[in-house]
């Protein structure tokens, strides 16, 4: 053992002599010796000469010759000699050959991510995989609509309003992986860049494919399955001798495929190209016939693309992409619904599945099963999942949304994963199998991270808690593996009723717990998920969850589970489901609680009186105190923050958590708070939920303003107004001193409320304070708003149709639903009640004369609204003088009434100010009780006015919404600080995002 020492100083020697550019080949030859006759002394058969070991090791040509290749070279082990010195000997060779390991860390990101996460899963506890000809059968399913398959051309080249085309987009934001694509090409013969679009347009458009959440990314990462278990097949039969022989084979094929292509590259090639070829291609030299059938009896990949029959009869583009990606994998089959007209009535239904036949190069029918009527009788999706479940074949089933993705290492452990429905977990075996998810759209946009973020603390540490130990874990439309048998036996994997159904996911899970399943969930495979990545994408996305979880609440699922779990369960299923949105809603109904009572005792002395009595004071201050630290958001952010600590370690977890808040995170999240409460309580209240297409293109345009208003009006900017108003008429009558800790943390927590509300879609949209898009949007929407309605006009065009749009659920609703809303819209006359008794000509008068006189100025305003509206209807096209002299007189005697109270009244100027902060919300309350009413107005001459009023009143809305974003957008700086913001992560490494969101293309 003592000569380990020595030996080892000599081989460091040598490799630090060996990696030098100029070699001393006296000095190589002196150390090689000594090592040489240190080896020698333990092992006396070495073959090789010290001279004939240097002159082999240095005639290596250029610096990658490394000391490990010298070492191996001069170190045989003909004899074993010593087991326990040989062991240290490998050791030692070992870390000498791996010391420059570090610079072959791959430069992209998520091929770290992905080697890490491997390496990582390898340690985990997984069962033991059993032959791939032993393994249980699966299928894989994906419901598909109308989304897209592959870009084409035409959308790669289409510029939006900022001249940036998705290609540009995407070259910046994944700029290593277009380096690596185009290099390829060149590879491949490609000798200019513009003939990218003729020669290799396929290769780009699967390039860009690949990188956007189409079918073509999905079934690629699917067939992965496909590749890993032909692959593990020919492992399974292979001796070692074979390995062997197929790696030599695999290199010398890399060789001649490197010589054959060497004439193809261009003159100014780059000098670092290697043998970029794809695994497969050499791979499946090795393979000798079993692997195929053994692969294809264990695995079979269906899509239901439920539109397929009726693309091919239209000739549409996705027809033929679709047939492209059957051509060329054999194991996907794909499902579609076949309608057969017999004359103008007589229409049958059949369930088809086809494949695509290698030998006769065309699409073949496999099955038709006739239908007993049209598909789509409840929810779309999980009818589409219904009516193709009876073409998976083998003992589980794997459901895999359109938007997902899967990586051929971690197709690897699918032989693991099925073997957990053999073991026990608890009392009885599993009969879903929970997978973990990787969010891939977390890099594109701040606001991308930010979902990335919540999506993954629910999917990894979220449900490693749900199902273990508290064992209420559902299925969440997430990558999770079914007991084929036992879900074909109790109902399926989907549940279709229109409406009640439309979060159809969940009630896989309510029916699997119901009929005495387990539910797990298990770390060491992961699946790719792509998320929402603009801010409409997102609302939407969370407007759809939060009304499919109203429509829990009135399901017999969750009846039946509260009644039958026991309470620990229980309390469990509460918080992850129903739960979580029923306590989002009462904790903005505890704000509005909180903020109206405070105004209501402002207004009526109780506060003053209050005042007097210091320690009512000092109580209030500890209880505000306490609730402000809460109302932060930091227990919220702790699932987050946790899960980054085990997956990240503590400090990088603290540093992304202060990076998201200065890129104005707790801004999105409370807007998102908005979001589910208004949803899932309008579904309590009145139902009505309907699936909303969120869209996952790339979101990298401008939004209107006009388009955002239609979005958020009711949801965000009305609410949010309400509580401003409330804020300032409280901060203008509180005998509060406005310095204390006591006002401001009652009331900074509320004001931050209403910013995010109003300021978030614009902070997060591109370009949003852009002066002269801020100009151009006012022109819009002020043009929306007057645009004339009507039958055939679309929403986006006519504020008319959009205003009986958000009126839709009413509709529905039930006799309680509008007593319930009528009730609620009573709030907005208490602001006239409490205010008019603080108008100075009010003269500090108590009676309740006040009040009923303060409705004359509301009769007042509305009959001169109606004078006008009148006037202008008949006078101001043809007999426009008339329509002025009606203008005139109505502005004098306005002008003669404010001057008589001002001199026989206690009227002042500031009343004006304050009885408009009271009689505003009186006609909104107004407006949205008459909206309850319509059907008994609509036939009414009071309608027309309804509706005039409305409009003015959306008009007044947009105009408070877009004044503070008018004036950012005015301000120098805040458009590059908004972009800086919103593209935080893009920026960090080297993106030119600025260029993008400019249009100012490099040439």
């Amino acid at each position: 053992m003592s000569l380990l020492p020595e030996l080892h100083a000599k081989a460091i020697e040598l490799v630090k002599l060996s990696i030098q550019p100029k070699k001393d080949l006296n000095k190589a030859v002196n150390l090689l010796q000594a090592l040489y006759e240190l080896c020698v002394r333990r092992f006396p058969k070495a073959k090789k000469t010290a001279t004939q070991l240097v002159e082999e090791g240095l005639a290596l040509e250029g610096p990658t010759t490394d000391g490990g290749l010298l070492f191996e070279t001069a170190i045989e082990f003909p004899d074993a000699g010593d087991e326990v010195f040989t062991r240290q000997l490998r050791r030692l060779y070992t870390i000498l050959t791996s010391r420059d390991s570090m610079h072959n860390v791959p430069l992209n990101l998520e091929a770290r991510r992905r080697i890490a996460f491997f390496s990582n899963s390898l340690f985990m506890n997984m069962p033991r995989a059993p032959y791939v000809e032993k393994m249980m059968a699966f299928s894989v399913l994906t419901p598909y609509y109308d989304e897209e398959v592959l870009y084409s051309k035409e959308s790669l080249r289409k510029e939006n309003e900022d001249g940036i085309t998705t290609l540009f987009y995407l070259q910046k934001i994944y700029e290593d992986e277009w380096n690596n694509f185009m290099e390829r090409m060149r590879r491949e013969g490609l000798k200019d860049e513009d003939d990218i679009w003729t020669t290799k347009a396929w290769d780009l458009r699967l390039w860009v494919s690949y990188r956007g959440q189409t079918l073509s990314r999905t079934v690629r990462g699917m067939m992965y399955y496909y590749s890993a278990l032909k692959m593990l097949a020919f492992l399974d039969s292979a001796s070692e001798m074979d390995v062997r022989e197929g790696s030599e084979h695999i290199i010398s094929y890399g060789s001649t495929y490197e010589n054959r292509n060497s004439n193809t590259l261009s003159s100014d090639g780059h000098p670092s190209l290697r043998k970029l070829r794809r695994a497969d291609s050499s791979v499946s030299l090795l393979f000798k016939g079993h692997e195929y059938g053994s692969a294809m009896m264990k695995f079979s990949y269906v899509v239901a693309c439920q539109m397929y029959g009726r693309h091919k009869a239209e000739r549409n583009p996705r027809a033929d992409d679709i047939l492209y990606l059957m051509k060329n994998n054999e194991a996907l089959r794909v499902a579609y619904v076949d309608e057969v007209s017999f004359g103008r009535e007589e229409t049958e239904y059949y369930s088809v599945l086809v494949k695509f036949d290698q030998q006769l190069q065309s699409e073949v029918e496999i099955y038709r099963v006739r239908l007993p009527g049209p598909l789509k009788l409840g929810e779309g999706k999980p009818e589409n999942q219904n009516h193709a479940m009876i073409f998976t074949r083998g003992d589980a089933v794997q459901t895999i949304d359109m938007n997902q993705d899967h990586y051929f290492e971690e197709a690897l452990k699918m032989r693991n994963l099925l073997e957990e429905f053999n073991a026990y977990h608890g009392i009885k075996k599993p009969t879903i199998l929970g997978v973990r998810e990787n969010i891939f759209t977390g890099s594109v946009s701040s606001l991308a991270w930010f979902m990335s973020a919540q999506e993954t603390s629910f999917v990894t540490l979220g449900q490693r808690v749900l199902a273990n130990p508290l064992k209420v874990r559902m299925h969440y439309g997430h990558p999770d593996v079914f007991d084929r048998f036992w879900f074909l036996c109790r109902g399926g994997v989907s549940k279709a009723s229109r409406v009640i159904n439309i979060s159809e996911d969940i009630f896989a899970g309510f029916n699997c717990t119901l009929r005495g399943g387990n539910v797990t969930h298990h770390e060491y495979i992961q699946v790719g998920k792509g998320r929402d990545v603009g801010l409409n994408q997102i609302s939407m996305f969370e407007a759809k969850v939060a009304s499919g979880n109203g429509e829990q609440v009135l399901s017999r699922d969750i009846y039946r589970l509260g009644h039958r779990l026991d309470f620990f369960r229980m309390l469990s299923v509460f918080y992850t489901t129903v739960g979580f949105y029923f306590n989002s809603m009462v904790v903005v109904l505890t704000v509005y609680a909180f903020l109206w009572g405070r105004l209501y005792m402002a207004l009526s002395g109780i506060e003053k009186e209050a005042q007097k009595n210091a320690s009512n004071n000092k109580a209030l201050g500890a209880i505000v105190n306490q609730q402000f630290i809460i109302q932060l958001g930091l227990f919220t952010a702790l699932p987050m923050v946790v899960e980054n600590t085990l997956e990240h370690g503590f400090l990088p977890a603290v540093w992304d958590f202060l990076t998201m808040q200065l890129q104005l995170a707790s801004l999105f999240y409370t807007f998102s708070l908005g979001t589910r409460t208004h949803f899932f309580g309008r579904t309590i209240l009145h139902g009505g939920a309907k699936y909303r297409a969120t869209g996952r293109g790339f979101v990298v345009e401008h939004k209107s303003f006009a388009e955002n208003y239609r979005l958020y009006a009711r949801s965000h900017f009305v609410k949010a107004i309400e509580l401003g108003i409330i804020l300032t008429v409280y901060a203008s009558h509180s005998p509060l001193p406005k310095g204390t800790f006591v006002y401001i943390a009652m009331t900074i927590s509320s004001w931050f409320l209403v910013v995010s509300w109003i300021m978030s879609p614009f902070v997060f949209n591109p370009s949003g304070f852009d002066w002269l898009k801020t100009v151009y949007d006012f022109e819009d929407f002020v043009n929306w708003i007057w645009y004339p309605g009507g039958p055939f006009r679309k929403a986006e065009f006519s504020w008319e149709t959009w205003w009986y749009e958000e009126q839709d659920h009413l509709k529905t609703t039930g006799i309680w639903g509008k007593l319930l809303e009528i009730i609620l819209d009573l709030r907005f006359f208490f602001f006239q009640y409490g205010i008019v008794y603080q108008l100075g000509i009010a003269d500090n008068n108590t009676s309740i004369a006040v009040y009923l006189l303060s409705w004359i100025f509301m009769v007042a305003v509305v009959a001169i609204y109606i004078s006008l509206a009148y006037a202008r209807d008949k006078y101001a096209t043809n007999e426009h003088i008339y329509y002025r002299l009606v203008q005139l007189l109505v502005t004098m005697v306005t002008v003669l009434v404010i001057v008589l109270l001002l001199e026989f009244t206690s009227f002042s100027f500031v009343d004006l100010l304050t009885s408009s902060l009271a009689f505003i919300p009186t006609g909104w309350g107004i407006i949205l009780i008459a909206q309850v009413l319509r059907p008994f107005l609509q036939s009414t001459l009071v309608w027309d006015t309804v509706v005039s009023l409305a409009r003015l009143y959306d008009l007044l809305f947009g105009i408070i919404v877009m004044a503070p974003m008018a004036v950012l957008s005015w301000l120098p700086g805040f458009q590059s600080m908004q972009t800086r913001i919103l593209f935080n992560e893009a920026f960090s490494r080297g993106l030119q995002i600025s260029r993008i969101v400019s249009g100012k293309k490099s040439a």
